[in-house]
């Protein structure tokens, strides 16, 4: 399994660490072998699709190539902004490259929300530039974002604490969004940005009363779910 992390780090080598920890195992040797490629020079993706910033597509195809030279079977990428460039990045290798959209509707799926509204929190550039809400009207759901900003703005606190390394500072404003999303009456609020599962760790997750859909987390589950089916089937995920 390749993993192009470094957006941001944390992200990346939480993603590799859930990855473990949600796979069920009784030997070291039944684990997914993992390449995590965490290199954080990769520009700012927000910053390029809503300042006119460096673009991050050459470092990051430089990375998915580099996952697929040193031996990748299949690629993951743990930053939602960064599959802005899904169809770009997933034609700069001949591997399969599972999406992160695709892998959170089935997760709110798997926790039994097939429609209805679905509260969504994200960086600007994800939320503005349409990354979840059209695949969740696809498949059935009402999407709900940020009527006033404010939810935007609270979701970016939380995320430049995580970044910063300031946990403590991040769970406040992540669950004023949530609640905020709730009271807008979502069924399940996506947690669209890898800082935030890190902001509202699984463990306060029962503090909330919706369904909390972690992004990393959801992707970590596709990736089972991909090595766990036939090889012809894993190459027709991608």
């Amino acid at each position: 399994m390749g993993v192009l992390g470094g957006m941001g780090p944390l992200a990346g080598a939480t993603f590799a660490a859930r990855l473990v920890q949600l796979t069920p195992v009784t030997a070291d040797q039944a684990h997914i072998p993992v390449l995590l490629r965490n290199d954080p020079r990769i520009p700012d993706r927000s910053a390029n699709r809503l300042s006119d910033g460096p673009s991050p597509l050459p470092a990051m195809i430089e990375g998915m190539q580099d996952l697929q030279r040193w031996g990748a079977d299949c690629v993951v990428i743990p930053c939602n902004t960064a599959h802005l460039w899904f169809a770009q990045l997933r034609d700069s290798v001949s591997v399969p490259v599972l999406h992160i959209v695709d892998s959170v509707i089935q997760d709110l799926q798997r926790n039994g929300i097939h429609d209805g509204p679905v509260g969504v929190m994200g960086t600007p550039a994800t939320i503005q530039l349409g990354l979840y809400q059209d695949a969740l009207r696809a498949a059935g759901y009402e999407p709900l974002t940020d009527p006033d900003n404010v939810i935007r703005d609270l979701s970016m606190q939380s995320i430049a604490a995580v970044k910063s390394n300031q946990d403590a500072l991040a769970f406040a404003p992540a669950a004023e969004a949530v609640g905020r999303l709730t009271d807008l009456g979502a069924r399940a609020v996506i947690l669209g940005c890898t800082e935030l599962p890190l902001a509202i760790p699984p463990v306060r997750r029962n503090e909330f009363s919706v369904v909390i859909s972690d992004s990393i987390d959801a992707l970590a589950r596709a990736v089972l779910d991909a090595f766990s089916r036939p090889a012809s089937a894993s190459q027709a995920a991608g």
